[in-house]
Protein backbone atom coordinates (compact mmCIF):
# COMPACT_ATOMS: atom_id res chain seq x y z
CA UNK A 1 0.00 0.00 0.00
CA UNK A 2 1.68 3.12 -0.85
CA UNK A 3 0.73 6.67 0.93
CA UNK A 4 1.33 10.73 -0.95
CA UNK A 5 1.31 12.51 2.19
CA UNK A 6 1.25 16.45 1.50
CA UNK A 7 2.44 19.12 3.53
CA UNK A 8 1.86 22.88 3.29
CA UNK A 9 4.12 24.94 5.32
CA UNK A 10 6.85 27.60 4.50
CA UNK A 11 9.54 26.04 6.96
CA UNK A 12 11.03 22.66 6.72
CA UNK A 13 12.25 22.87 10.22
CA UNK A 14 8.47 23.57 11.18
CA UNK A 15 6.28 21.04 13.23
CA UNK A 16 4.47 20.55 10.63
CA UNK A 17 7.27 19.20 9.12
CA UNK A 18 7.86 17.08 11.64
CA UNK A 19 4.38 15.94 11.70
CA UNK A 20 4.61 14.81 8.16
CA UNK A 21 7.89 13.18 8.59
CA UNK A 22 6.58 11.34 11.69
CA UNK A 23 3.61 9.93 9.70
CA UNK A 24 5.81 8.72 7.19
CA UNK A 25 8.01 6.77 9.75
CA UNK A 26 4.62 5.16 11.07
CA UNK A 27 3.70 3.98 7.38
CA UNK A 28 7.06 2.00 7.36
CA UNK A 29 6.39 0.87 10.78
CA UNK A 30 3.58 -1.14 10.07
CA UNK A 31 3.66 -4.53 9.18
CA UNK A 32 2.97 -5.02 5.71
CA UNK A 33 5.75 -2.98 3.61
CA UNK A 34 4.14 0.10 2.60
CA UNK A 35 5.61 3.05 0.98
CA UNK A 36 4.82 7.01 0.81
CA UNK A 37 5.87 9.60 -0.90
CA UNK A 38 5.80 13.31 0.67
CA UNK A 39 4.67 15.86 -1.72
CA UNK A 40 5.98 19.61 -0.46
CA UNK A 41 4.08 21.79 -1.72
CA UNK A 42 6.67 24.75 -0.94
CA UNK A 43 9.46 23.21 -1.91
CA UNK A 44 8.12 21.86 -5.36
CA UNK A 45 7.18 25.89 -5.93
CA UNK A 46 3.51 24.58 -6.84
CA UNK A 47 1.60 27.16 -8.22
CA UNK A 48 -1.79 27.45 -6.20
CA UNK A 49 -3.67 29.96 -8.30
CA UNK A 50 -6.54 29.51 -10.59
CA UNK A 51 -6.41 30.70 -13.71
CA UNK A 52 -8.31 30.85 -17.06
CA UNK A 53 -6.62 27.32 -18.03
CA UNK A 54 -7.99 25.70 -14.70
CA UNK A 55 -11.21 27.22 -15.61
CA UNK A 56 -11.39 25.55 -19.09
CA UNK A 57 -10.38 22.24 -17.36
CA UNK A 58 -13.58 22.95 -15.46
CA UNK A 59 -15.81 23.61 -18.38
CA UNK A 60 -14.84 20.56 -20.14
CA UNK A 61 -13.34 22.32 -22.72
CA UNK A 62 -9.45 21.53 -21.86
CA UNK A 63 -6.85 18.91 -20.71
CA UNK A 64 -5.56 19.80 -17.31
CA UNK A 65 -2.56 21.87 -17.62
CA UNK A 66 0.82 19.35 -16.89
CA UNK A 67 1.36 20.66 -12.86
CA UNK A 68 -2.13 19.47 -12.32
CA UNK A 69 -1.84 16.27 -14.29
CA UNK A 70 0.97 15.36 -12.41
CA UNK A 71 -0.06 16.08 -9.05
CA UNK A 72 -3.13 13.73 -10.35
CA UNK A 73 -1.31 11.01 -11.74
CA UNK A 74 0.13 11.16 -7.86
CA UNK A 75 -2.86 10.87 -6.12
CA UNK A 76 -3.82 7.93 -8.53
CA UNK A 77 -0.88 6.39 -7.09
CA UNK A 78 -1.71 6.08 -4.10
CA UNK A 79 -3.94 3.90 -1.74
CA UNK A 80 -4.18 6.69 0.67
CA UNK A 81 -3.73 10.67 0.55
CA UNK A 82 -3.12 12.38 3.67
CA UNK A 83 -3.15 16.29 4.10
CA UNK A 84 -0.26 17.71 6.90
CA UNK A 85 -1.23 21.70 7.15
CA UNK A 86 -0.51 24.06 10.18
CA UNK A 87 -4.32 26.21 10.75
CA UNK A 88 -4.05 29.33 9.03
CA UNK A 89 -7.63 31.51 10.34
CA UNK A 90 -9.68 28.29 11.03
CA UNK A 91 -8.89 26.29 7.78
CA UNK A 92 -5.81 25.30 5.65
CA UNK A 93 -3.08 27.69 4.55
CA UNK A 94 -3.96 28.98 0.29
CA UNK A 95 -1.40 27.30 -1.19
CA UNK A 96 -2.67 24.00 0.05
CA UNK A 97 -6.20 24.99 -0.77
CA UNK A 98 -4.88 26.50 -4.01
CA UNK A 99 -3.97 22.98 -4.54
CA UNK A 100 -7.20 21.52 -3.68
CA UNK A 101 -8.82 23.75 -6.56
CA UNK A 102 -6.69 22.98 -9.30
CA UNK A 103 -6.12 19.39 -8.73
CA UNK A 104 -9.45 18.12 -7.90
CA UNK A 105 -11.09 19.37 -11.17
CA UNK A 106 -14.28 18.49 -12.55
CA UNK A 107 -13.55 15.35 -14.87
CA UNK A 108 -10.92 13.54 -13.00
CA UNK A 109 -12.44 14.19 -9.11
CA UNK A 110 -15.93 14.28 -10.40
CA UNK A 111 -18.14 14.73 -12.88
CA UNK A 112 -20.97 17.18 -12.92
CA UNK A 113 -22.88 18.76 -15.76
CA UNK A 114 -26.44 20.37 -15.18
CA UNK A 115 -27.89 17.77 -17.45
CA UNK A 116 -26.31 14.57 -15.85
CA UNK A 117 -26.00 16.03 -12.12
CA UNK A 118 -22.93 15.24 -9.53
CA UNK A 119 -20.87 11.84 -9.91
CA UNK A 120 -18.13 11.48 -7.37
CA UNK A 121 -15.13 9.66 -8.88
CA UNK A 122 -12.70 9.59 -5.80
CA UNK A 123 -14.95 6.50 -3.87
CA UNK A 124 -11.53 4.56 -3.52
CA UNK A 125 -9.60 7.26 -2.46
CA UNK A 126 -8.76 7.10 1.69
CA UNK A 127 -7.77 10.93 3.01
CA UNK A 128 -6.47 11.34 6.47
CA UNK A 129 -6.22 15.07 7.31
CA UNK A 130 -3.63 16.12 9.95
CA UNK A 131 -4.29 20.14 11.26
CA UNK A 132 -2.06 21.78 13.36
CA UNK A 133 -3.66 24.15 15.41
CA UNK A 134 -2.53 26.70 17.78
CA UNK A 135 -5.27 27.35 19.67
CA UNK A 136 -6.78 24.82 22.63
CA UNK A 137 -9.99 22.67 22.60
CA UNK A 138 -11.97 25.00 24.01
CA UNK A 139 -11.79 27.96 22.31
CA UNK A 140 -12.43 25.37 18.98
CA UNK A 141 -15.44 23.94 21.27
CA UNK A 142 -17.16 27.56 22.10
CA UNK A 143 -17.36 28.94 18.71
CA UNK A 144 -17.69 26.08 16.42
CA UNK A 145 -14.08 25.86 14.72
CA UNK A 146 -13.56 22.23 14.40
CA UNK A 147 -17.44 21.84 13.19
CA UNK A 148 -17.14 24.35 10.33
CA UNK A 149 -13.60 23.05 9.74
CA UNK A 150 -15.02 19.59 9.14
CA UNK A 151 -18.09 20.92 7.22
CA UNK A 152 -16.27 22.45 4.69
CA UNK A 153 -13.27 20.07 4.33
CA UNK A 154 -13.98 16.74 5.24
CA UNK A 155 -17.96 17.18 3.88
CA UNK A 156 -17.30 20.05 1.75
CA UNK A 157 -14.35 18.89 -0.26
CA UNK A 158 -14.13 15.25 -0.15
CA UNK A 159 -17.18 13.52 0.62
CA UNK A 160 -18.56 15.87 -2.99
CA UNK A 161 -15.70 13.79 -4.72
CA UNK A 162 -16.81 10.36 -2.91
CA UNK A 163 -13.56 10.02 -1.18
CA UNK A 164 -13.46 8.38 2.65
CA UNK A 165 -12.30 10.72 5.02
CA UNK A 166 -10.87 8.07 7.77
CA UNK A 167 -8.70 10.08 10.31
CA UNK A 168 -9.50 14.17 10.93
CA UNK A 169 -7.70 15.18 13.71
CA UNK A 170 -6.60 18.42 15.08
CA UNK A 171 -2.99 18.92 17.00
CA UNK A 172 -4.07 21.33 19.48
CA UNK A 173 -2.06 24.25 21.26
CA UNK A 174 1.08 23.56 19.06
CA UNK A 175 2.39 26.76 20.21
CA UNK A 176 2.44 25.92 23.96
CA UNK A 177 2.72 22.11 24.28
CA UNK A 178 5.28 19.26 24.60
CA UNK A 179 5.43 18.26 20.45
CA UNK A 180 6.46 15.33 21.60
CA UNK A 181 2.24 14.22 22.01
CA UNK A 182 1.87 15.88 18.33
CA UNK A 183 4.81 13.82 17.13
CA UNK A 184 3.47 10.56 18.64
CA UNK A 185 -0.06 10.79 17.70
CA UNK A 186 1.45 11.52 13.86
CA UNK A 187 3.25 8.13 14.04
CA UNK A 188 0.32 6.05 15.02
CA UNK A 189 -1.81 7.52 12.72
CA UNK A 190 0.68 6.37 10.08
CA UNK A 191 1.12 2.56 11.24
CA UNK A 192 -2.90 2.68 11.08
CA UNK A 193 -2.95 4.39 7.65
CA UNK A 194 -4.32 1.22 6.14
CA UNK A 195 -6.03 -0.50 9.12
CA UNK A 196 -9.63 0.74 7.64
CA UNK A 197 -11.87 -0.42 5.24
CA UNK A 198 -11.81 0.15 1.90
CA UNK A 199 -14.65 2.52 1.86
CA UNK A 200 -16.56 4.76 3.97
CA UNK A 201 -19.58 2.75 3.22
CA UNK A 202 -18.32 -0.20 4.93
CA UNK A 203 -16.96 1.80 7.97
CA UNK A 204 -20.32 2.84 8.44
CA UNK A 205 -21.46 -0.50 8.56
CA UNK A 206 -18.87 -1.92 11.26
Amino acid sequence: MHALIVIAHPDPKSLSHSVAAHVAEGVTLSDHGNTFEIADLTAEAFDPRFTAADLAVHRRQAPPPADVAAEQARIDRADALVLVYPVYWWSMPGLLKGWIDRVFANGWAFDFSPETGLVKKLGDLRVHLVAIAGADARTYARYGYAGAMKTQIDHGIFDYCGACVVTSELLLESETQDPKSHLDAARAIGRNLFNVPRRCEEADAA
